[in-house]
């Protein structure tokens, strides 16, 4: 036997009506966070992983080039050096 009272309709619908409520505001929460997150983070210097490659490269690239040039200096000086000639003998008195 089925009664009818307003009451419990009316309170699962308040109920319905707050639930989807609170989604809402859940949902409005989250999304405000990430969006103040973003903007924290996009303030920051950070660089994007090609950024970095790229940079890595042109580094390695100058390290090798660099070693190049340091021993070209090697070699140089070492043409430039004179050879050591013997140093002459101390006159005898």
């Amino acid at each position: 036997m089925q009664t009818e009272n307003r009451f419990f309709d009316d309170f699962v619908k308040f109920m319905n009506g707050a639930a989807g409520t609170m989604a809402g505001v859940g949902r409005e929460a989250g999304e405000s966070v990430r969006e103040h997150a973003k903007g924290l983070i996009g303030g920051l210097d950070f660089v994007s992983r090609e950024e970095f490659e790229v940079v890595k490269a042109m580094a390695a690239a100058a390290r090798d080039e660099n070693d190049a040039l340091k021993a070209r200096i090697e070699a140089l000086e070492a043409a430039a050096k004179p050879a050591r000639a013997p140093k002459p003998a101390a006159p005898a008195i």
